[in-house]
């Protein structure tokens, strides 16, 4: 069956945020109380899913809202200083119009959305669904599904996350790993995503 709806995660797969993130990152762990890290072990944390990262430091679950409340907050602060992935507004445009629709899923708030895609790209979104932690997308994607009258079928999720892929795999959806986020493609393909894209060119191979 033809993908008729493309969804997408945000940070990590549309916009390069991980720079900001790890800028940020002490300073949100200082007002929280867990450990800090060196920036410099980035690519090491790439290689760890988002329970593991949480665990090294000590980062308790219950916690996690108040963290990332932080995080959208220091974001909306600095949504000019995040960019786009290179190519990403081309691959929009190009599946739109092929026909395909898009949406997002994302952990982020509409607003650092709305403001980092810029109102160009925006108009080729369909439907958002946002602010939800990053252990219940899930939910979300059902309601994205529902909202745009697509099948699980008919449509895939782009993220970058073992979370993202776990969210897909609850609704029998297809997911495909990008190999540019946060997360490593080398991580994810123990999970055994449905499709791998190397590079953002390589998204155009949604319209086969």
């Amino acid at each position: 069956m033809p993908c008729r709806l493309v969804i997408f995660d945000f940070d990590g797969t549309l916009a390069d945020s991980m720079p900001f993130f790890l800028g940020v990152f002490n300073q949100v762990a200082d007002r929280h109380g867990f450990r800090r890290i060196d920036p410099a072990d980035a690519p090491h944390f790439r290689h760890q899913n988002a329970r593991q990262l949480m665990q090294l430091v000590g980062l308790p679950a219950w916690k996690l809202p108040q963290v990332t409340a932080s995080f959208i907050a220091l974001m909306r602060q600095g949504a000019g200083q995040i960019p786009l992935f290179p190519g990403i507004p081309e691959a929009l445009n190009q599946l739109a119009q092929a026909g395909r629709k898009l949406a997002i899923v994302t952990s982020n708030s509409q607003d650092n959305v709305e403001r980092i895609l810029g109102r160009e790209n925006m108009a080729l979104i369909e439907h958002i669904e946002s602010g939800m932690s990053i252990f219940g997308k899930a939910g979300r994607l059902r309601r994205t599904l529902k909202t745009t009258g697509t099948s699980p079928a008919e449509a895939i999720y782009i993220g970058d996350q073992s979370t993202d892929l776990e969210a897909a795999r609850a609704l029998d959806l297809a997911f495909g790993a990008v190999a540019w986020g946060y997360g490593s493609i080398e991580s994810l393909r123990p999970l055994r995503p449905d499709r791998e894209f190397s590079s953002v060119d390589e998204l155009n191979r949604l319209l086969d």
